[in-house]
């Protein structure tokens, strides 16, 4: 598994599973638990959840796919936007390590930005750092001039990652944003990497698929995986999925697949506003 370097010395696996939606029906439990075991197995041993996915189910599902493995997870959760005071943070933080059953997160993301001041969430983050809670800390759906101003407030120079949207179809991010997270050393988390399915279904990407003998979501997540500083978190919640998303790790698109890629879903010519789902 290939992985990047955080600027707190912590290495990350640039493929992992992200669980949003997890955890929403009882009925669905076992299986969830079964394709994240699956995935520890196959060395997909990033995982990320967030307080917001099931209002803590996601992050229950995940206790029993870790237990007794922790050791090998690199575990991600993030905070809400109003749960993100001095505070608040510390005490969504310690019911997301209940439902998770550990004592630490590797990394802790602001998962919007709201209303509380950004310099008072930092603080809640290096008061967690400091007791062992969390290893790390970072942001999620922060713009280029977000991302300019936490980098100067106490503690914003240790924002280990910032966590968007990113994937052919929303390729916003490669004019501004992008270029100036790898230029301060702070790797994308690309969310929604197949667009929550929407992309599946373009021509280009099915025939690049099928001339390699892979799914359309394969060769996406794939060209995530080839754009330098890229961490890509797919959906995992069935063990086919889990599956396929590691070999997708093993598909490297030749020259001529890129640019037909990116003759269908062309770079971006002029800034556009940070996108979300």
């Amino acid at each position: 598994m290939r992985s990047l370097q955080l600027h707190s010395g912590q290495t990350v696996p640039v493929l992992g599973m992200g669980t949003w939606r997890m955890g929403e029906n009882a009925s669905n439990r076992q299986t969830e638990i079964n394709a994240l075991r699956h995935g520890l197995d196959l060395g997909l041993s990033l995982i990320d959840t967030a307080e917001m996915y099931g209002e803590g189910g996601a992050e229950e599902v995940i206790a029993p796919a870790i237990a007794n493995r922790r050791s090998e997870v690199f575990l991600v959760s993030k905070v809400y936007p109003h749960n993100a005071s001095k505070k608040g943070a510390i005490a969504a933080c310690e019911r997301s390590l209940k439902r998770l059953q550990t004592d630490y997160l590797d990394l802790y993301l602001l998962h919007w930005r709201g209303s509380v001041p950004l310099a008072e969430t930092l603080d809640a983050f290096q008061t967690l750092r400091q007791a062992g809670k969390i290893r790390s800390y970072g942001v999620s759906n922060f713009d280029t001039e977000d991302m300019q101003e936490a980098i100067h407030l106490k503690g914003g120079n240790t924002i280990a990652t910032n966590q968007v949207l990113y994937n052919l179809m929303r390729r916003g991010i490669e004019l501004n944003l992008l270029p100036w997270c790898r230029q301060q050393g702070i790797p994308i988390m690309a969310y929604s990497p197949i667009e929550q399915g929407r992309l599946l279904n373009n021509q280009t990407l099915k025939a690049v698929a099928q001339n390699r003998g892979v799914t359309a979501a394969q060769v996406a997540i794939a060209w995530l995986l080839h754009q330098k500083d890229v961490i890509v978190i797919p959906k995992s919640s069935r063990i086919e999925h889990v599956e396929q998303n590691r070999a997708a790790l093993d598909l490297k698109l030749t020259a001529e697949e890129l640019a037909a890629l990116n003759a269908a879903f062309p770079p971006p010519t002029k800034p556009v506003p940070l996108e979300m789902l």
